[in-house]
């Protein structure tokens, strides 16, 4: 799958919409192979991402758990631990 594509149920603070849209931007783009759609192809494209994106938004919200939160900053030091140990040196992007 697409390593750009993050868990975003369970978190403190919640996923925002804006990422829960870039989520569905990163999966589109690798579904359809493009990462800007032609012009003939931008309508279907723009479309698919919306309804992803609503789709997602709607799973996140109807999901449930008894599990506490996770951090986000937690989380982040995780993910720049396994990048320090996988490639010798720490990440630069925000979230390893």
């Amino acid at each position: 799958m697409c390593r750009s594509i993050k868990t975003l149920f369970n978190f403190e603070p919640p996923a925002t919409e804006l990422e829960i849209r870039a989520a569905a931007l990163q999966f589109v783009r690798k579904l359809s192979g493009f990462s800007v759609p032609s012009k003939a192809n931008e309508a279907a494209f723009d479309q698919a991402v919306e309804a992803i994106t609503a789709s997602a938004a709607d799973l996140m919200a109807a999901l449930v758990t008894t599990a506490e939160p996770k951090s986000r900053d937690e989380e982040a030091a995780k993910a720049r631990a396994r990048s320090q140990i996988r490639f010798g040196t720490a990440s630069s992007k925000p979230g390893g």
